[in-house]
């Protein structure tokens, strides 16, 4: 088995991967550390979730001259010495995260700037002195137009997911701060995909790169160890399956991806109502809220992942069992893309893709683009027998596994036998001093004014019962239109008489 160690890296870093459990190299790192730690320019291509991050990153940390090595006097102390630039801000945390295991023991300084979150940090990091700066070409030129990022020491450049980069329009970034950097640099780059743009910025910044794919031209673009299922859905029953393929025997971190950030809220939202642990992760969420949810995904305090094609370009979590397509996706490059995130590293993953009845025809040219044996995708509903046993679940499981919160409540309110209405709040006893006429009322000592709401009880005459046996009874005050008929006479008419005047 060959090691780290045998292909040329530093004990330093062999070290510190060696306590990460990292040591035998994938086929990627073994063919790339060889050439790139001779400073040679290299274009890296293979497979999405192979390991390029470590192909590239070992040499820059190793590279890198810190203050313990003999001739760091001589460097321009502080000044960046190598640039990593992805084309997305969770891609670019992820690989700093890498370089700095690799570089742990060296006391490599990383810095990771993308835009987002605020400068200030950023630029006193950078007047600080840092060795490695990973981060998007947006961020990267706007510190380098203030003046704050200093390119012009880098000794190496790598270039990842170049050709995400070329999607996303950073290009004429890219190629601007390519200008900023010394001729005598050290240029990777590495791409899951080749296209004619890519190539030509190779021939144009690079110096007799070697090319390097780490799988035979006979490979298909698709992960091999990603079982994939195409199934024709109803849009109105789509969540309702995948609540039932979160149920499966073998899901464990899954990462739902959908076309438009409005339909990732929504997924998400609804996955959250039917009892699972799910969270968006979208452009129109803030940066924190972003990098929380995928910090907890990491960290297996989240289950579902849903998210859009450039919120999650170049996350690379491990664990990732299942990634499901809630639609057809653009192209065949984006497909891989996607699926790319399971099945990582020589793990075995699971890719479901919904096509709808209107994507048909996008999915077949998909489908002929990868070869893939799927050209009529089959109808499925999740009542289809099929859809268990392909996926291994259980019979009788449905897509939700807790009842809303209100329904709950309401149940369990039910079963305490506790009434919904609210309880009535006790009448209160006010002393009147006046009658309704507007008199007096004349009160003896010791003896209390007869309640505003309560009326006296009339006598065989009419007149008001004043006996001791005689019990006020209560009525509610009403409002009419008729003023005239709710008043009593100025000759004290009871309130009584009044009431049945009025009505």
């Amino acid at each position: 088995m060959t090691t780290f160690r045998e292909l040329g890296v530093i004990p330093e870093i062999a070290d510190a991967l060696e306590r990460a459990g990292i040591v035998k190299p994938f086929p990627i790192q073994e063919m790339t550390l060889s050439v790139a730690l001779l400073g040679t320019d290299l274009i890296g291509q293979a497979r999405t979730g192979t390991g390029k991050t470590f192909a590239f990153g070992i040499p820059v940390v190793q590279r890198i001259v810190v203050p313990t090595d003999a001739d760091y006097a001589e460097m321009a102390q502080g000044k960046p010495q190598a640039l990593i630039v992805a084309p997305t801000r969770e891609l670019a945390i992820q690989v700093s995260k890498d370089v700095e295991l690799a570089g742990s023991d060296r006391g490599v300084r990383v810095l990771t700037v993308y835009g987002g979150v605020g400068y200030e940090p950023q630029l006193d990091a950078l007047q600080s002195g840092v060795d490695l700066v990973v981060g998007t070409p947006g961020r990267l030129i706007d510190l380098n137009n203030r003046g704050a990022l200093d390119l012009s020491h880098v000794k190496a450049v790598v270039l990842d997911e170049a050709d995400e980069m070329l999607d996303l329009g950073f290009l004429p970034d890219v190629e601007r701060l390519l200008s900023k950097t010394p001729e005598t640099r050290q240029t990777m780059l590495f791409s899951a995909t080749m296209p004619a743009a890519i190539i030509a910025l190779a021939r144009s910044h690079m110096r007799h790169p070697m090319n390097i794919r780490a799988e035979s031209a006979d490979d298909n673009q698709t992960v091999p160890a990603t079982a994939q299922f195409i199934y024709q859905a109803h849009d109105l029953d789509k969540t309702e399956i995948i609540g039932r393929i979160l149920q499966a025997d073998d899901a464990d971190k899954v990462i739902v991806f959908t076309r438009t950030k409005r339909q990732a809220q929504r997924v998400a939202d609804d996955l959250v109502e039917r009892g699972f642990n799910a969270s968006p992760l979208h452009g129109d969420m803030q940066q924190t809220s972003r990098e929380k949810a995928l910090t907890r995904f990491r960290e297996d305090k989240l289950k579902v992942l849903v998210a859009t094609d450039v919120a999650a370009r170049g996350i690379d979590v491990a664990g990732v069992s299942h990634v499901i397509n809630y639609t057809c996706t653009e192209d065949e490059k984006t497909y891989v893309h996607r699926i790319g995130r399971t099945g990582r590293a020589g793990a075995t993953g699971v890719a479901v893709t919904f096509v709808d009845w209107a994507d048909l025809t996008r999915w077949k040219v998909i489908n002929k683009a990868l070869d893939l044996p799927f050209d009529e995708p089959q109808e499925t509903y999740s009542t289809s027998p099929h859809l268990y046993t392909d996926l291994g679940i259980a019979p009788g499981t449905k897509g939700r596994i807790a009842a809303p919160k209100e329904q709950t409540e309401r149940a369990e309110r039910n079963d305490r036998g506790e009434a919904k209405e609210k309880p009535s709040r006790p009448r209160r006893s006010r002393n009147r001093v006046r009658t309704r006429g507007g008199q007096a009322v004349e009160v003896a000592a010791g003896e209390t004014a007869p309640a505003e709401d309560a009326a006296p009880a009339t006598g065989p005459e009419g007149s008001d019962g004043e006996g001791a046996d005689a019990k006020p009874r209560q009525r509610r005050r009403r409002r009419r239109s008729g003023s005239s008929a709710a008043k009593t006479s100025a000759e004290g008419s009871a309130p009584v008489e009044a009431a049945a005047a009025a009505e």
